[in-house]
């Protein structure tokens, strides 16, 4: 069998909110979930299991798209409440030395200066350990936060993000990297010939620049991306370092999945292997293979009794209410939307009944069991897919699951060989590319 190594990183799905308060095993802080100690607890695990990065999903609404009404999102603490993912990554870059941190900002939410400075900014204090996590927005409640009806045409939105990012990327190069020399003696601290406005009139934005700090240690920070339409795609096999995705639930899928990004990334003129896709995973570890059963059978039991959450979900990402169609009858083929067009395409013609229960066991690949058996699966995956990776995700996790996955399952991967047993540098950058 192969040992070419593959990569850890951690999705922290439902953002910087409450996690454990109906778990078995919430811990005694439930109430002060707005605390950064669950995410420290969780991002020293990771750094003990040398994972690559952990991404802090974001929105800034509170949703209201099922039933017309916030009640189910707020009832279940399902996509609201949420916390500034940047107000939280300071915290984890002091509890750790090595994690990469990829807070989650939208090009729909954000100026291209502001954003391009507050990156800047944390990748100085966390000496090159940031990522970007960049996303275009979907929801309209959330554009009508910021000013606006709804949302831009779906693929329009990515031509702004194109537009972002190569502007965002000028201004993080505006500084070369020598451009601060720090002569006491001369009484120089930067060179002004080495610092360059950016004086950038596009077709959605306007920046004289320079950005007003030195160049970062990373230059321009590791971007990530979680595009799944032909439009986003194309955006991630332009601009991403390392890519999000589900795969679609087994081996060929997920293969066809890296081999088109890779394909398209080689046509852009890109090296392939510069871009780490990696797969979401959802694994229920303990100690015998009956304990994990268990544990999943009663996860997918909790949510067939609140059906409504994942419907609220599904409603959330598409902007279309799930309460209007019968649960056991086929979702029409006419319905479009301007939210996740990805999802939506997989949902078509399967009844939201179906959807739910596959939706609540995780359906596609499993990946419960023992930590031996989980391991295995792992291995088997990624010889057949190619690489790079899995990005593992857990929406309401508690203290118990950070150390099944980093103090249980992980060691029984780097047992065989398969993910790292030491970080090799100091940049997520780098870590990335390490293999």
């Amino acid at each position: 069998m192969s040992k070419k190594p593959f990569h850890l990183a951690w999705f922290l799905s439902q953002g910087y909110g409450p996690k454990s308060w109906r778990s078995d095993f919430p811990g005694a802080d439930v109430a002060r979930w707005m605390m950064p100690d669950l995410f420290i607890d969780l991002a020293q695990g990771m750094e003990r299991a040398c994972f690559d990065y952990m991404i802090i999903e974001d929105s800034s609404n509170v949703p209201y798209t099922y039933k017309g009404s916030h009640d189910t999102y707020l009832k279940y603490a399902a996509s609201a409440p949420k916390l500034d993912p940047a107000v939280l990554v300071p915290y984890l870059a002091q509890a750790t030395k090595h994690l990469g941190l990829v807070p989650t900002l939208s090009v729909s939410e954000y100026p291209p200066y502001l954003l391009a400075r507050l990156v800047n900014t944390l990748d100085h204090t966390t000496e090159g350990r940031i990522g970007w996590n960049c996303v275009t927005g979907s929801n309209d409640g959330a554009a009508q936060n910021y000013g606006h009806d709804m949302h831009r045409p779906h693929d329009e939105r990515y031509d702004v993000a194109d537009e972002f990012a190569d502007l965002v990327t000028r201004l993080w190069e505006a500084w070369e990297p020598d451009a601060v020399v720090l002569d006491r003696e001369n009484h120089v601290f930067a060179d002004g010939s080495k610092v360059h406005p950016v004086n950038h009139a596009g077709k959605y934005f306007k920046v004289r620049g320079p950005l007003n700090a030195p160049r970062s240690p990373q230059g321009r920070v590791p971007i990530c991306q979680a595009g799944g339409s032909p439009r986003g795609l194309e955006f991630a096999s332009r601009w991403a370092d390392t890519i999000i995705t589900e795969g679609g639930g087994s081996a060929a899928s997920m293969k066809a999945y890296r081999d088109g990004i890779r394909k398209r990334a080689t046509a852009l003129g890109r090296n392939p292997d510069d871009i780490k896709v990696l797969f979401l995973a959802h694994p229920i570890i303990d100690t015998t293979m009956a304990a994990a059963r268990e544990r999943q059978r009663r996860e997918a039991a909790a949510a067939e009794e609140h059906i409504d959450m994942a419907l609220s979900s599904m409603s959330r990402l598409t902007g279309i209410d799930f309460d209007r169609f019968d649960l056991d009858e086929p979702l029409p083929a006419h319905l479009t939307t301007n939210g996740h067009q990805s999802a939506l395409a997989k949902w078509i013609g399967k009844t939201p009944r179906t959807l739910v229960l596959s939706y609540a066991r995780k359906d596609g690949i499993d990946f419960t069991g023992t930590a031996d058996h989980v391991a295995g699966v792992m291995q088997e995956l990624m010889e057949e897919v190619g690489g790079d990776g899995f990005l593992i995700f857990n929406s309401y996790f508690d203290r118990r699951y950070v150390v099944e996955i980093c103090d249980g399952l992980v060691p029984e991967l780097q047992r065989r060989g398969l993910t790292r047993k030491a970080y090799a540098h100091r940049h997520l950058r780098d870590n990335l590319l390490e293999f």
